[in-house]
């Protein structure tokens, strides 16, 4: 094996996230999901209406997330649900995820954050955010923010290819995730972000043709992401009415193409995650079965080994 996979301090063939946060912290830290009410530029008629066509927050945010709920009370709750499963965990992250939440005043938004930071126990925020609802005044704050707490903005860019962001009525382009993302790591910002692959119109090349333009961005963390058909969602209804436009994964294409895109990558990016999953109730097209994504993952890492390939080893 490469002498990379050694200085991430661990035997994987990935950058890993949670190995990130041992050496990051020296101890498990947990995020906590957060519905702050926030909506998107592209949502409330500023940039356009409906949304991404494939998204629907309801089928990623656990139960307990409700934006009439305080943060404190949320955190409260997400906390108690953590527990069932993660009793050690004693250190969190304040996990901004539901729409774009930098998407208000620099006042609103420090009401919000400060009030998760003064939570026992919260010792940082993930903020999951578009690169068009970002400015220097708030990079500013949250530069503040980030020498003493951990903070990290994470940017949806969904897909390097301006008409594919056209097609899914995103509302910015390639080029706005690339300045946003390279001005958030200026201010000394950790720096993340996420990308769907299966997008109609998009080929395989051009997928994996992606792990090279965003090897190039000063990002610390990315996120992967199956495309799925929601309900609820414009694109479940163009998937109804047109199925053939659609070239969704299997799970077993999906393992073959992700670990030739990790090849590819830049190894200093730490995986977040491989898949996203969605409640099998929100979904209305072709599924994985039962698989969780962790076993999923399981999969991807023994596809690595068998064909003794590991993150980077193209780049």
């Amino acid at each position: 094996m490469s002498d990379t996979l050694f200085s991430w301090g661990h035997n994987r063939r990935y950058n890993s996230y949670s190995e990130y946060f041992r050496r990051e912290f020296g101890t498990r830290v947990q995020k906590v999901t957060i519905d702050a009410g926030f909506t998107c530029p592209n949502r409330d008629g500023t940039k356009g209406i409906g949304g991404c066509t494939y998204c629907n927050n309801d089928a990623f945010n656990p139960s307990y997330c409700q934006p009439n709920k305080s943060i404190t009370q949320q955190i409260t709750e997400g906390i108690e649900f953590h527990q069932v499963r993660y009793r050690r965990s004693k250190n969190y992250l304040a996990y901004f995820q539901a729409y774009s939440n930098t998407y208000s005043s620099l006042q609103q938004l420090k009401m919000l954050y400060n009030e998760a930071l003064a939570f026992p126990g919260v010792i940082g925020l993930v903020i999951g955010t578009r690169p068009d609802c970002i400015d220097d005044a708030k990079l500013q704050y949250f530069s503040e923010l980030a020498k003493s707490h951990y903070v990290i903005i994470e940017y949806g860019i969904e897909s390097c290819y301006n008409r594919t962001l056209q097609s899914i009525n995103r509302g910015h382009t390639f080029e706005e995730s690339e300045l946003a993302i390279r001005k958030t790591a200026e201010y000394g910002i950790h720096t993340g972000a996420h990308l769907i692959f299966g997008l109609q119109g998009e080929t395989e090349a051009e997928m994996l043709a992606e792990a090279a333009i965003v090897s190039k961005l000063p990002l610390d963390t990315i996120k992967f992401h199956q495309l799925q058909i929601i309900k609820g969602t414009a694109m479940a209804q163009e998937y109804a009415e047109n199925p053939a436009r659609f070239q969704l994964f299997t799970m077993e294409k999906y393992i073959d193409f992700i670990v030739r895109f990790t090849e590819r990558l830049n190894p200093k990016f730490v995986i977040e995650r491989f898949t996203g999953e969605a409640p099998p109730r929100f979904q209305a097209g072709p599924t994985w079965g039962s698989l969780r994504s962790d076993q999923v993952q399981i999969l991807i890492e023994k596809e690595l080994e068998n064909r003794d390939t590991w993150q980077g080893k193209l780049f």
